[in-house]
C-alpha cells in the first residue's frame, strides 16, 4: 500500500510530500511526476516515483495498486479539459481498487467559471463509486503574495472585488489538511469546505502591505472589464484574465468567505495569517 500524490512537483504537491515525509516512511509515498528527472530529488530521499502524464492516458494504467490512498491534485492548466484529465486518474484508481481518492476542489459557494472544472470532476468522482474525500480548497495567500512586484512598483492593490472578503490560507495549510486525510481514518465520503480562519478585505490587504513596507499602498477597486484589460496588457491570455475577473466578482458577492473551520480542525492548528505570508514574500 502507498499514499500516491499526483502533481507532486507542483506548488501544493511539494508541500504535501514534505509533510507526508514527516509522518510516514518515504517508501510508503509515491510521487506522480511527468519525468524521472523532475522527481530525482524525491527519489533520492526514498520516495517512490510513478512517471505519468495526463496527455498520455495509458501511463496511469500501472500507477495505482489495491489499497492505495490517492490525492488527486487538480491540474493547473485551466481551460485544457481538466475534467477529462482528472477522469483518466479516477478511472485508473477505480480499476486498481484504491482505498480512498481525495480531490482538491473549489469551495461549494464559488459560482465563478473557475469552479466549473471542479464541479464536473466531483460529479465523475461521485459517480465512480470510489471512497472519496472532497477537499474544497479556498484561495491561497500565495495567489497574491508570490507576485508582489507590480503592486510595490505602482503602490496599488488592484482588484475587481469591491468590498468583498477572502478566507485565504497558505498552501502549507491546505497541504496539512490533505495529509491529515491521507494518514488518518474516518474521512471516507466526506466533503470539507476549507478556508483560512480570518477573512480579509483588499483594503486591509493594502493596509498590511503599507505597514510592512513603509510605503503608502492603496486599494484601487476597478470594474471587472477594466481588470481584464489590465491583466491582458500585462501579458495574460484574455480567457484566463476573464476567469480571474470572474473570481473577483465572486469575492465581491462573498463567495470566498469560508467559515466552516474545517481547515484548522484538519490541520490541527490555526491557519497561517495573511500578514505572515506577506512577511515571507517580502523577505524573499
Amino acid at each position: 500500500m502507498s499514499i500516491v500524490v499526483t502533481g507532486a512537483n507542483g506548488h501544493l504537491g511539494r508541500h504535501v510530500i514534505e509533510q507526508l515525509l514527516e509522518k510516514v516512511p518515504a517508501d510508503q509515498v509515491t510521487a506522480v511526476v511527468r519525468s524521472a528527472e523532475k522527481g530525482a530529488e524525491l527519489a533520492a530521499r526514498g520516495v517512490k516515483l510513478a512517471v505519468a502524464d495526463y496527455n498520455t492516458p495509458e501511463t496511469f494504467d500501472s500507477v495505482f495498486a489495491a489499497g492505495d490512498k490517492v490525492l488527486l491534485i487538480s491540474g493547473s492548466e485551466v481551460g485544457n479539459d481538466r475534467p477529462g484529465q482528472h477522469t483518466i486518474v479516477i478511472n485508473a484508481a477505480k480499476a486498481a481498487g484504491v482505498a480512498l481518492l481525495a480531490y482538491t476542489s473549489a469551495p461549494g459557494t464559488l459560482s465563478a467559471a473557475l469552479a466549473d472544472d471542479h464541479r464536473a470532476t466531483e460529479k465523475v468522482l461521485l459517480a465512480s463509486g470510489l471512497p472519496y474525500v472532497l477537499l474544497r480548497n479556498g484561495w491561497y495567500h500565495e495567489n497574491y503574495t508570490e507576485n508582489l512586484a507590480p503592486t510595490l512598483e505602482h503602490n496599488a492593490v488592484v482588484a475587481a472585488a469591491g468590498e468583498g472578503r477572502v478566507s485565504s490560507a497558505s498552501r502549507a495549510d491546505y497541504a496539512a489538511a490533505a495529509v491529515a486525510v491521507l494518514t488518518g481514518e474516518g474521512h471516507e465520503n466526506q466533503t470539507y469546505e476549507l478556508g483560512g480562519d480570518t477573512a480579509w478585505s483588499f483594503a486591509e490587504y493594502a493596509a498590511e502591505l503599507s505597514r510592512q513596507t513603509g510605503k503608502e499602498i492603496a486599494y484601487n477597486a476597478v470594474p471587472g472589464e477594466a481588470l481584464v484589460g489590465l491583466l491582458t496588457g500585462a501579458g495574460l491570455p484574455e480567457p484566463f484574465a476573464v476567469i480571474l475577473a470572474g473570481v473577483d466578482a465572486s469575492i465581491a458577492k462573498g463567495e470566498l468567505v469560508v467559515d466552516s473551520g474545517d481547515l484548522s480542525r484538519l490541520a490541527g492548528r490555526p491557519t497561517t495569517p495573511l500578514a505572515d505570508a506577506i512577511a515571507v514574500a517580502l523577505k524573499g
